[in-house]
């Protein structure tokens, strides 16, 4: 209906009222256009939470989702909050991704400051999430469960490990319960192994190396790799240092750790080594056999050659074409300096490439991409020319080192190239530019960064990422409960654990490209992860805290609602309480209302509280397209699904409503970007759908 408003001109002055015997108002009357009418009428409606009939339902909570910042900072979004609603939930700000630093410390200021602002309005803050897969600092999760992986020294090793790797402890020492154990060192090798008695005397479980020839004034570095069934205690102490005090203490687990520490300022020409594991009762330890390190810091480091026989005395693995030429080991007193053996190439004249005549080796794998290879030989001929090296792909593409010149004298060269493929397989040496015979020996390639070198990788077993990933959850649950435990009585504990194809089974990352801070707990836990997660949020936060299990789409497919009810049954079959089940509704006009009233039937039979954990729904436009009809249904909409709620769900499970997108979405949010999905617009302007929905919780609380 349009409503009529009278206007009345005002007396403009008093010569005026003096010059006219009667004075009679004019009257305008002006037609407001009826979408004014409509908004008045909307705007005339209360603060949404004053809808609630707190009589019937005390407990019932309307929330909303936010950002922390608008919050904090006590603008608009803070006023629209404290007077609409009772709760409100951090969409980001209070889960793994944003609060786990690279380290794994906790980031809790702005949670605290949070709470503090809830706290000073009197409005409830609901905690959102403990147990995710998304927005997960998976980094840091990655960086526990990464394989160990370590280089060996490029020098001599000065350490004995004889008597270890045969089982005597020849020229070893040992106090307590000390044993070799094959296949329990890394990567199947043996190990030490030492089981610490009743005592907690660091020398009562005690390992000591065989004395290390040392040069005086020089600095030694040793480095071993140790873990245990438990938590352990280690030392590393001295003998024949002027100080043998121990200079390393460390903790052990169940994963493979590197110990290392260097030493100088030796009392005479050798010292020992002291492992000292007697802390702690009962723990058993392991050392690695292969990987015991002692060596000088200051001497001669050890070549990796990439070249397998590269002096030619038990054969070689060389072949070469080109017409006219032969090849072949020489006799042994033909090597550099008359000693020994080489190899040689015999060519009958020049060709016309330099390629016609070529031996070739190839590498047990292709070298690596960006780095610079050393290449050392000796080399003579019967005439003076010219060979060229090369480290070569199968396509032939190359990067060479150069020209060689090639003399009647041996003489040693050292040349380098850079590997800029990575599938360079084999060393080639061209030899078409000489006419006679060229003997090469001491043949040496190797990668300038990797002297002396081996690279090592050892994988951590399920049952250690198990342990790891275990230990990495009650961390992050333990600090965020007790953090919130003041002001947070209900918790999101595990959130979307069902998969979307197979509504009955988890979610999993296997197999899967996952984005950045994607991470699947239940990869590494297990079924039993969210048996876990609720025991955790159930010790560290209080007795009478509400914790859910909440996910998405349950009514688009019944058979995931189905899937989470089941696996519910499951959690509390193990001994859990889950208290309650949140479903997201983010939804839009065309969803099949009929499901929708299913689901509702579905979760309330469980018996748990139901909570619309994060609602808001879109009209299948954006923002700029959407018109009347489309806001008139989506008010329809939102009144249908409160409706239904308190409908179907028996009032002592009502735990609440939470409005996931109070106003329409920007066009640059990440969360249905552009759309308006929310009761109020933007510019915080009320919906007809605000309207709506305070009728449905009016009548739904009676």
């Amino acid at each position: 209906m349009n409503r009529r408003h009278k206007f009345l001109l005002p007396v403009i002055g008093l010569g005026m009222l003096a010059a006219c015997a009667k004075y009679e108002p004019l009257d305008f009357r002006v037609t407001e256009p009826e979408s004014v009418l409509v908004q008045e009428d909307i705007n005339a409606y209360k603060a949404l939470k004053s809808y609630i009939n707190r009589a019937t339902h005390p407990d019932f909570k309307l929330g909303v989702a936010l950002s922390l910042s608008p919050y904090v900072s006590k603008g608009v979004m803070y006023r629209l909050a404290n007077r609409n609603f009772d709760e409100i939930v951090l969409g980001y700000e209070m889960k793994h991704g944003a609060v786990v630093q690279s380290d794994g410390s906790l980031a809790l200021d702005n949670v605290r400051n949070l709470l503090e602002a809830a706290k000073a309005a009197g409005t409830a803050v609901y905690g959102h999430t403990l147990c995710w897969h998304a927005n997960q600092n998976a980094a840091y999760l990655n960086s526990l469960i990464a394989p160990l992986i370590f280089t060996s020294p490029a020098y001599p090793n000065d350490v004995n490990r004889a008597g270890l790797l045969d089982g005597t402890f020849s020229n070893w020492g040992k106090t307590g319960a000390v044993t070799i154990e094959a296949g329990a060192g890394m990567n199947g090798g043996k190990a030490v192994k030492l089981v610490a008695g009743s005592g907690n005397t660091p020398e009562a479980l005690q390992l000591v190396s065989p004395a290390i020839t040392v040069v005086p004034g020089h600095k030694y570095e040793i480095i071993c790799y140790i873990k245990s069934d438990k938590e352990g205690e280690g030392r590393i102490a001295f003998e024949g240092l002027r100080n043998n005090t121990p200079f390393t203490s460390f903790a052990t687990g169940i994963s493979w750790k590197e110990v290392k520490v260097q030493v100088s300022d030796m009392t005479g020409s050798t010292f020992k080594v002291h492992l000292d594991l007697g802390y702690k009762p009962g723990v058993t330890y392991y050392l690695d056999v292969n990987n015991i390190y002692v060596y000088d810091t200051q001497g001669t480091p050890v070549i990796t050659n990439l070249i397998k026989n590269g002096d030619f005395e038990t054969g070689s693995a060389w072949g070469g074409w080109g017409t006219g030429s032969s090849r072949g080991i020489t006799a042994d007193g033909l090597g550099v300096g008359n000693k020994g053996k080489a190899f040689y190439v015999t060519t009958t004249a020049k060709s016309p490439n330099y390629w016609d005549v070529q031996t070739s080796y190839a590498f047990d794998k292709p070298l690596d991409n960006g780095e610079t290879y050393n290449l050392s030989f000796w080399v003579k001929g019967t005439a003076e020319g010219i060979i060229r090296p090369e480290l070569q792909s199968a396509d032939y593409s190359s990067n060479g080192f150069g020209q060689v010149a090639v003399t009647k004298e041996w003489k040693q060269v050292n040349i380098s190239t850079k590997a800029t493929a990575a599938d360079r397989s084999r060393l080639i040496i061209s030899y078409g530019e000489f006419a006679g015979t060229v003997y090469i020996d001491d043949v040496v390639l190797s990668n300038a960064k990797a002297v002396g070198s081996v690279t090592t990788t050892v994988e951590k077993s399920p049952a250690e990422k198990e342990a790891i990933i275990g230990n990495a959850l009650e961390t992050w649950i333990s600090g965020m409960v007790t953090a919130c435990k003041d002001h947070v009585h209900a918790w999101d504990v595990v959130n979307e654990p069902m998969d979307d194809g197979k509504p009955a089974e988890l979610k999993t990352g296997v197999g899967k490209t996952s984005p950045a801070d994607h991470f699947y707990w239940q990869d590494y836990l297990g079924k039993d992860y969210a048996v876990k997660a609720f025991q955790l949020a159930r010790k560290y936060g209080n007795a009478g805290d509400k914790l859910f299990i909440n996910d998405y789409n349950l009514e688009y497919s019944l058979d995931k609602c189905r899937g989470l009810i089941a696996y519910v049954q499951y959690l509390e079959s193990k001994g859990v309480k889950v208290d309650g089940i949140g479903t997201q509704m983010h939804i839009s006009t065309t969803n099949d209302k009929t499901k929708i009233a299913e689901m509702f039937r579905l979760l309330a039979a469980t018996g748990k509280l139901i909570k619309i954990s994060e609602l808001d729904i879109g009209v299948g436009v954006k923002t700029s397209a959407a018109t009347a009809e489309h806001y008139k249904a989506q008010a329809e909409l939102y009144q249908y699904v409160i409706q239904q709620y308190f409908e179907l769900v028996p009032a002592a499970q009502r735990y609440g409503i939470t409005f996931w997108s109070p106003l329409d979405s920007p066009a640059s949010s990440s969360w249905r970007a552009g759309e308006p999905i929310g009761i109020w617009t933007e510019a915080y302007v009320r919906k007809l759908a605000y309207s709506t929905s305070c009728q449905a919780l009016e009548s739904g609380t009676k």
